[in-house]
């Protein structure tokens, strides 16, 4: 028995459409590549924005221009983009009060507006680790180690946990190189960065690594043992130096690229910080 085949007309019809999704995704693929090589070479992001369209209300741009001094540091374009990040921060995370403690449009303004401070260099900005953001009214009991804290980040819970009353004295006090909110948010960008394997995340470990490689220099441990400039905290292990580091970096960019510039370049290149005049 002869079977006849008969062209598919719908297969026909849609031939040309086949070829240009081929194309699409082969050009998608050089773009890929192309943006690795760029990442690679000049360590940092080809681009950091997809688009922006989310804004902030007036009151809480408000917010934003009388309380967050880095907000009015920015260019106008950077204003549109922080706004957008800080929109939608909001909208992705669960702000929760605990211990009586209201959560206001100002604390999640103000809150969101630390981390995106933060990964404002960043293309991956949203903190994928952080579902939750627990305010406590004061200092709080952790299960972790049976002691009382300030601020945490709990991987396992996805929270990050904060005294509300740490958190503002953190940002409101910006010549004292502590500040809560940078501290745990830079946490859970740490467990980010060894978790993913986006742009960011590379450029972080690498970065990452050559903070730690300074620190095997004799002449860069004589001088941190001789000016004390980072407080003792520090020291406790590589992640809360890089917390601590951080810190420091935004409350007193001038005094630790004058005393440490390496570590100091270091720092901005893994944060991708071209902002503010840092």
């Amino acid at each position: 028995m002869m079977l006849f085949l008969q062209p598919d007309d719908n297969a026909t019809w849609l031939a040309p459409y086949a070829y240009i999704i081929v194309l699409l995704g082969f050009a998608f693929f050089l773009f890929r590549v192309f943006e690795n090589w760029y990442a690679s070479r000049y360590d940092r992001p080809l681009y950091r924005h997809y688009f922006v369209f989310k804004k902030l209300n007036e009151a809480q741009r408000t917010i934003l221009e009388k309380d967050f001094s880095f907000y009015s540091k920015l260019t106008e374009k950077e204003k549109r983009q922080f706004e957008h990040r800080v929109a939608t921060f909001i909208s992705e995370k669960k702000f929760i009060g605990r211990e009586g403690i209201e959560v206001t449009d100002r604390m999640k303004i103000l809150i969101a507006s630390v981390g995106c401070m933060l990964s404002f260099g960043r293309r991956n900005y949203d903190y994928a680790l952080i579902q939750y953001i627990l305010v406590y009214p004061d200092e709080f009991y952790s299960k972790i180690n049976d002691s009382r804290h300030k601020g945490e980040f709990n991987p396992h819970g996805r929270a990050l946990v904060l005294s509300w009353k740490d958190f503002e004295e953190g940002y409101q006090i910006t010549n004292d190189n502590r500040n809560l909110g940078i501290h745990e948010f830079m946490h859970a960008m740490q467990l980010e960065a060894r978790k993913s394997r986006d742009l960011d995340s590379t450029r972080f470990a690498k970065q990452f690594q050559n903070i730690l490689k300074q620190l095997t220099h004799k002449e860069v441990k004589d001088k941190l043992d001789e000016t004390q400039f980072f407080r003792a905290y520090a020291f406790t292990n590589q992640y809360e130096f890089m917390a601590v580091l951080t810190e420091y970096f935004f409350e007193s960019p001038k005094d630790f690229k004058s005393h440490f510039p390496k570590l100091y370049n270091y720092t901005r290149k893994l944060l991708n910080f071209n902002f503010a005049g840092y």
